[in-house]
């Protein structure tokens, strides 16, 4: 068996369409959970954010940059939904 690239499939149109909804579907179910969790959930989002950021000596790589970007705006927009 190789490990090579070439012997994964493409994703299809309708796979790659599927795939964008059930993305959008769970930062909406994070967004839920961290808006009605603990305040320390929200903190959490922000500490794995930071773990994953690039560290001094080691080779930034942009899909973390913006994973870790991405987690911190979930977090903030959690915020707008807590109660008051």
């Amino acid at each position: 068996m190789s490990d090579s690239k070439s012997d994964v499939p493409s994703l299809t149109d309708a796979e790659l369409i599927h795939l964008r909804i059930r993305v959008i579907a769970l930062e909406n179910l994070v967004i839920a959970l961290l808006a009605d969790g603990p305040e320390r959930q929200s903190i959490l989002a922000h500490e794995m954010a930071a773990h994953i950021s690039p560290r001094p000596g080691y080779t930034p790589h942009a899909l973390t940059i913006q994973a870790a970007s991405l987690m911190i705006d979930l977090a903030k927009r959690a915020q707008s939904f807590r109660a008051a």
